[in-house]
């Protein structure tokens, strides 16, 4: 019977994540000769070349690629194994892997983590920031705990949970016409210059459905990378933008130069959750994860 090592999946997997020897030695914290070895003991092991060696350029075989497949599942199962046994020894403590969206993480941690070291003290988070593409990639490859998103998002072999909706606001210059108003309708953005984030946010595809209803059009000449590069290219009266409700409260409500009103009700909004994995053995840490959130997110 052959025996496979934990550990040499590891290596697999990371050579498969880095398409490079180096990268993934540093990943798994052992020197390059270590991992090549051990790759090619795995490979004499299982009869099969996994991995093709090129000067330039590191790629998987067929077998390789399959293999790695059943290796992610493998090591997501043993990590949840060891989560398990945590768990029924003190559900509350030991790491939990959180994801956040950008433009939630920076406007909704510094709300939560006073309340989250007094409640959770023996909680160890470990914070990431994803994209909703990456955050769902990772909680597949158990990578992640938990991640928080905007909903909806599709729920293969995943949890959700709402955990609160906010509302949408307008970010304009100070000296904009509309910066006289107490509340903005949306309509009133038609012939307004829209500036938005880059592709890959979610954030990006909601602002331009709402504004698609309006007949509002985008900016080309200028995508942003973050909440926080809109908010300057609103002050210098490049153009206009939505914003999400808690990233206009709090020291972000008074940012110079950017004027922010209301929409008129029934202002849209977005909904955020959180989602993990359906087999996750930290849904007692989730739970209480979300309970906080939602406590204290409104």
């Amino acid at each position: 019977m052959t025996d496979v090592k934990l550990k040499d999946l590891r290596y697999l997997v990371s050579v498969a994540d880095e398409r490079h020897f180096g990268r993934a030695a540093a990943r798994c914290f052992v020197s390059q000769p270590t991992l090549s070895a051990q790759l090619k003991k795995l490979e004499e092991q299982l009869g099969v070349k996994l991995i093709e060696r090129q000067p330039r350029r590191v790629a998987l075989t067929d077998a390789g690629e399959a293999i790695v497949l059943r290796a992610r599942r493998i090591l997501e199962a043993s990590e949840e194994l060891v989560m398990l046994a945590r768990g029924h020894h003190d559900p509350l403590a030991g790491r939990l892997r959180v994801a956040f969206l950008p433009t939630i993480g920076p406007y909704l941690l510094p709300r939560i983590a006073p309340a989250l070291r007094r409640a959770l003290p023996r909680l160890e988070l470990l914070l990431y920031e994803y994209q909703t593409a990456a955050i769902l990639q990772k909680l597949e490859a158990g990578e992640l705990d938990v991640g928080v998103l905007a909903l909806p998002v599709e729920l293969d072999g995943l949890e959700e949970r709402e955990l609160y909706q906010e509302a949408f606001e307008l970010a304009l210059p100070e000296a904009h016409r509309l910066a006289r108003r107490h509340s903005v309708r949306l309509e009133e953005l038609k012939d307004e210059p829209l500036l938005l984030l880059e592709e890959g946010h979610c954030l990006r595809e909601q602002a331009l459905s709402l504004c698609a209803r309006v007949g509002a059009q985008e900016k080309q000449d200028f995508r942003a990378t973050s909440l926080e590069t809109l908010r300057q290219m609103v002050a210098t009266g490049a153009g206009v933008t939505l914003l999400p409700e808690l990233a206009c409260r709090g020291a972000y409500a008074q940012a110079r130069g950017v004027a922010l009103r209301p929409l008129t009700r029934p202002a849209p909004t977005r909904r955020i959750g959180a989602v993990w994995r359906k087999s996750s053995a930290r849904l007692t840490a989730i739970q209480a994860l979300c309970d906080l959130i939602a406590k204290h997110a409104k």
